[in-house]
């Protein structure tokens, strides 16, 4: 029946009022019949019944919980849906977004299209033709008019022979060959490539490449030039530097040639094809002494090369052939003598034009950074031209960058702290790097205020930048900055160091804007100085800046006049604006900063007076003093870092560095004590606890140290008098009252011990026995009267390890060990070593191994008991590499002490014996070195 309503109704599409009732919708099973009762109800259009639509709801999720009908719209959010504070910040983003677009759309309007790149114009269909131009498409603009017919008039004036001469000479023109002149448009010397990506850069060059060797094979020299200059523009290479160099020499353009072949070098240092082209351009220029050294750089690295060896012979030929000084005519003493202070100069670098078998141009001035005065070769220059020189070589104006380095040995270190070399500084500066990359200690040298790691990564860098590993200096010195960063020191001139030198790293690899940014940086931190200011203006050469370039070199020599390389840079530089200016070209050089007179390096080399002496003394005092702080509160940091990790042994040696800078403070000394006592040093600790003590008598601290310290020596007398005097500073004190009534058990169990007759070293078989018993037994009546009991304890226990006894435990061993080693007695410590058993010495020296007992246990072996029982070192070597702390103790070995362990196990593998073989002796090593 229901079916039967439901089919009736449905076709008419409404539903009756009898349905909307609960039973009807609770018996219904027909969803979609649901969703239209569901519909109804919502529309309100019977009336509003909202239990009643709940309830409809409720039967449609049962029967299909995804349908349709079950989804509500959610109203949009208005000022009422949040809070009041969150709707102003809704407010308020929206304004600042609106007005952000506003000025947005104003910029990109008034911004020309592509102002800065060279790219063609976008073609459009409402392209304007200029008023003077005619529009195309008229015929008549092209068609030839027909002439007017005479008038009669003029046949009278009418010239038959002139015209008919004209006809002749119209037929002679016509019948004439006609000379095709149409050059090729020139090619651009440069490329736009700002909108390229770095791999485009690297494709465009390697194409422009091509271009020049296809142009190179077909002989048309200037074409390879303007391809090859084309790709340096784009990206310069070393192979791109060599070609060209070649496509030079064929056009005999020697001074391009050789400022090519120098730019190849710099890339690349000890390029075969650039020295033996450069050797090629300096033979032609006459330069035959530096010619030969190139071509003998070449032959080192390939012998057989046939065309470098038929070179020399050519080059050797004419230097035998040139006349010696006293045969050259007057007029070149002369010019001598005109260039007599500029040779003088440069006479002391001629030794110094050789370095590792290969030629180069002596840097300005030698140091751990040392390339900041060289000469950056470019092209335009005017070349070397060969001078004769006092020693009756010849050389070019390469021998610039030796001149200003003759002069730099007097002077003082440059910005970034490198000290400059003497004149010879190549050949010097060349063992220097032997020594430092055989003694790594060097690594550790302290940099000014930087922490020991920065410190190390730093002269890392400059290790691997004397060695030309640039890309490995470059990433030490920027995790150098990165960790100068991160630790918030404050000292500028540092960081400064650090960019710099950085920025020389970017420059030798050829990254011109990275190093002008190192060196801006540097420059922010400590303004004029010398080092930075020379590295960026040669990265602004390179970048053909010139007139940044032009204003850096001139910053320079404010602040020293005597750079050489300063000086030809500005002079080269100003030939290159005026061509490119015009006169005028000085007006649009940006303006020059003033260097005060406080930086100016060649005023200060006047004498000072007395007060600027003292002056400078003083600020040279505050300035290690402020650098000495810093790197105290550093290492004590860092020490007390290592207290709180447990790494004590660390620890111990942070605060001997603090000590070394300030050997008066006390708090390093009782620290460091607290170290000892956790590695069970003890007498260390005492010592610590003595020298404390004596810088602050009243230090509760080292009391308290003190007393644990005598504890570990078993000098409970003197632990049970310090512990007293803590209480008497402060009785509040609950570890020293422990540690107090723990001494006095341990006390009177020692005067126990020894007033017993019964002690186990009394049972040894000796003659003096009875001697001996009734002399401890006087001391043991005394100590019991008393007055003289502890004394006379302690000095038996005092006497006890002189002589050379059979030790019943750990304690009487060690106090033999430290009497025999206070005396360096390496005799009585090898008989001490006879009478133990070598499976008990682990024990006996585990609360006493330190490098130093290692090292004196090590002599008395090799240098007494080898030779008596050779078995029994073996054993005792067998054993005691078992001992506790060993391991660590082992890698806390200076050299010295290696060396002396090393001797052992040579002459113990050469004792001839049955009981072990050599390869015995070796395993054990292993376990030793």
């Amino acid at each position: 029946m229901v079916s039967s309503l439901l089919d009736g109704e449905m076709k008419s599409g409404k539903i009756p009022v009898e349905h909307l009732d609960y039973d009807f919708i609770q018996k219904c099973s027909d969803v979609k019949y649901l969703e239209k009762i569901v519909r109804v109800l919502r529309s309100g259009e019977e009336g509003l019944y909202p239990h009643l639509t709940e309830f409809c709801e409720k039967c449609i999720e049962k029967l299909n919980p995804k349908s349709r009908a079950l989804r509500k719209d959610n109203l949009p959010a208005t000022a009422t849906s949040f809070s009041a504070d969150e709707w102003n910040q809704i407010t308020e983003e929206l304004k600042i977004w609106e007005r952000e677009i506003r000025m947005n759309e104003v910029e990109l309007k008034q911004m020309p299209v592509f102002a800065d790149m060279k790219v063609p114009p976008v073609r459009s269909s409402n392209a304007s033709v200029p008023l003077k131009q005619k529009m195309f498409g008229k015929g008549d603009d092209t068609r030839k008019k027909n002439p007017l017919p005479r008038d009669y008039r003029e046949w009278d004036r009418f010239d038959i022979e002139k015209e008919c001469s004209k006809v002749d000479e119209g037929i002679k023109k016509q019948n004439s060959p006609k000379v095709v002149d149409n050059p090729l448009p020139k090619i651009s010397q440069k490329t736009d490539t700002e909108v390229l990506m770095v791999k485009e850069r690297a494709v465009l060059a390697n194409r422009e490449k091509e271009k020049g060797n296809e142009a190179f094979r077909a002989s048309d020299f200037e074409e390879a030039v303007a391809y090859y200059t084309r790709s340096l523009s784009v990206m310069p290479t070393a192979v791109v530097y060599n070609n060209r160099a070649q496509a030079e020499i064929k056009l005999q353009l020697w001074h391009s040639a050789l400022s090519d072949c120098e730019k190849a070098l710099e890339l690349e240092p000890g390029n075969l094809k650039a020295l033996l082209r450069r050797a090629t351009v300096q033979k032609q220029l006459g330069n035959l002494k530096m010619a030969a050294d190139d071509l003998r750089n070449v032959l080192q690295v390939e012998p057989q090369n046939g065309i470098a060896k038929k070179l020399l012979e050519e080059v050797e030929k004419k230097v035998a052939d040139i006349p010696t000084g006293d045969q050259r005519k007057g007029t070149k003493i002369l010019i001598q003598e005109v260039e007599d202070d500029d040779d003088d100069k440069a006479a002391p670098a001629e030794a110094s034009q050789r370095v590792g078998g290969e030629s180069v141009a002596a840097p300005a001035e030698t140091g751990d950074m040392g390339n900041a005065h060289k000469k950056p070769p470019s092209r335009g220059d005017g070349g070397p031209h060969a001078e004769p020189t006092p020693q009756g070589h010849w050389r070019g104006k390469r021998g610039s960058l030796d001149k200003h380095r003759g002069q730099e040995p007097a002077k003082k270190d440059l910005a970034n702290g490198a000290q400059g070399g003497g004149s010879g500084g190549a050949d010097q500066s060349g063992d220097r790097s032997a020594e430092s990359g055989g003694d790594d200690s060097r690594l550790d040298a302290p940099c000014g205020a930087l922490p020991p790691p920065l410190a190390r990564l730093k002269n890392e860098g400059n290790q691997l930048f004397k060695n030309g590993q640039f890309a490995d200096a470059l990433e030490k010195y920027s995790q150098a900055i990165t960790g100068f960063t991160d630790s918030g020191i404050d000292s500028p001139e540092d960081l400064s160091i650090l960019y710099s030198n950085r920025a020389a790293c970017h420059l030798k690899d050829g990254n011109s804007n990275d190093c002008i940014q190192d060196c801006t940086r540097a420059l922010e931190l400590q303004p004029f100085s010398l080092k930075p200011l020379l590295r960026r203006a040669m990265a602004h050469e390179s970048l053909e800046r010139y007139r940044m370039a032009y204003v850096d070199y001139k910053t320079v020599l404010q602040i020293d006049m005597g750079v050489q390389s300063a000086h030809d840079s500005v002079n080269r530089i100003s030939r290159m604006l005026i061509e490119q200016d015009g006169p005028d070209w000085r007006e649009k050089l940006p303006e020059i900063p003033l260097v005060p007179l406080s930086a100016q390096q060649h005023r200060r080399e006047e004498p000072p007076n007395a007060e600027l002496a003292q002056a400078r003394v003083a600020r040279a005092a505050q300035e290690t003093a402020r650098r000495a702080e810093a790197r105290f509160a550093s290492m004590k940091q860092e020490g007390n870092d290592c207290v709180k990790n447990g790494r004590f042994q660390e620890a111990a040696e942070k605060y001997s560095e603090c000590l070394k800078l300030k050997p008066d403070e006390c708090a390093i000394y009782t620290n460091r004590s607290l170290c000892y006592l956790k590695l069970e040093h003890f007498a260390e600790a005492k010592q610590d606890c003595d020298s404390a003590l004596k810088l602050e008598p009243s230090n509760k601290k080292a009391f308290y140290r003190r007393a644990l310290a005598y504890k570990g020596l078993k000098d409970y007398l003197a632990c049970s008098s310090d512990l007293q005097e803590v209480l008497q500073l402060d009785p509040n004190v609950q570890e020293a009252e422990r540690e107090l009534e723990e001494v006095t058990v341990l006390l009177r169990q020692s005067l126990a011990a020894a007033a017993s007759p019964d002690k186990p070293r009394k049972s040894v078989p000796i003659t003096e026995v009875d001697g001996s018993e009734e002399e401890t037994d006087e001391a043991d009546r005394k100590g019991a009267g008393g007055q003289q009991g502890p004394g006379a304890v302690g000095n038996c226990d005092s006497e006890e390890p002189r002589i050379p006894t059979q030790p019943t435990n750990a304690y009487e061993f060690g106090q033999a060990l430290n009497a025999a080693r206070s005396r360096g007695d390496t005799s009585a410590c090898a008989e001490l070593l006879q009478a133990v058993a070598p499976e008990t010495l682990p024990q006996y020296v585990s609360n006493k191994l330190d490098g130093h007992t290692i090292h004196f246990l090590m002599q008395a072996l090799d240098g007494h008991l080898l030779q008596k029982d050779p078995t029994l070192v073996y054993q005792h070597l067998c054993h005691l590499h078992t001992a506790e702390r060993f391991s660590v103790v082992l890698m806390l070995l200076d050299r010295k002490e290696r060396r002396q362990m090393t001797q052992l196990f040579e002459h113990l593998s050469a004792a001839e014996t049955g009981e072990f073989t050599a390869d015995d002796v070796q395993n054990l090593a292993n376990r030793y070195i």
